[in-house]
């Protein structure tokens, strides 16, 4: 097992009938990193990722999260672990104001329901209204969170999950349908909340320009299977990387 490794996973396989989704992944996010898992359409990142929260279980391999083994876990055990997943599809709460979203997503972390918990509203506002001041959303906390911007949901989303108080964040192609602005905001935030909070990020992305500008770490898939993991310069310079998958971005860069 990788020293310094906060998540460890070990030969992951997820296999659907006779289709091998996910191939004997093995990958180390080191504590305190922000590492990225790219690859073309269909290269299983969304089902690694599900693996790892526990939303599918392996059908062979070892995950290892904290020094635990969460192998085969549900999602809400892997999470008391440490883990957060923010999806790629945003999961606010329409009918709820910003802060009341938060405020419900702490109840939930702590497994309390707000029926049951006298004055839980005074209780959590502080708590929640810290979360919104790291995410910058802390002059919408009164707006219902559907009527916020999408770059303003994405970010909601995030501060529900920071508000179980993760040292693993999975983020799933975090700035997907972002305009160019919102695309800036949303990758600060996340280098922000690395090095202020702490935090280690795990992440999905389409984007290479930001993949390799704010990367510590890059894992490649194909097909399910690793085909190159490293610094971005390594990734970069691989050759079966830029014949799979950044052949024309590559060439555009020339």
């Amino acid at each position: 097992m990788t020293s310094g490794a906060l998540l460890h996973a070990q030969d992951l396989t997820c296999v659907f009938g006779s289709f091998r989704a996910v191939d004997g992944v093995s990958l180390a996010v080191t504590e305190g990193s922000i590492h990225a898992v790219i690859g073309p359409n269909g290269a299983g990142k969304t089902t690694l990722f599900r693996l790892l929260s526990g939303i599918l279980r392996p059908t062979s391999g070892r995950l290892v999260l904290g020094g635990q083994d969460v192998t085969g876990q549900r999602p809400h055990v892997i999470a008391r672990r440490g883990l957060a997943q923010s999806f790629q599809l945003t999961s606010v709460f329409p009918r709820l104001t910003v802060l009341e979203s938060v405020q419900a997503a702490i109840l939930a972390g702590g497994l309390r329901s707000a029926s049951l918990v006298p004055g839980y509203q005074r209780r959590t506002a502080a708590e929640a209204g810290r979360v919104l001041d790291r995410v910058g959303l802390s002059t919408h906390r009164h707006r219902p969170a559907r009527d916020l911007s999408h770059g303003d949901q994405r970010a909601l989303d995030v501060a529900l999950a920071l508000a179980a108080r993760p040292r693993l964040l999975l983020l799933d192609e975090p700035t997907a349908g972002m305009s160019a602005a919102e695309t800036g905001q949303t990758i600060r935030l996340i280098a922000d909340l690395v090095r202020t909070e702490g935090l280690t990020v795990l992440f999905s992305e389409h984007d290479m320009d930001i993949v390799f500008g704010i990367s510590d770490r890059v894992t490649v898939l194909h097909q399910g299977r690793v085909i190159a993991d490293g610094d971005p310069a390594q990734v970069r310079a691989d050759g079966q990387v830029v014949a799979v998958y950044l052949g024309d971005d590559m060439k555009e860069a020339r």
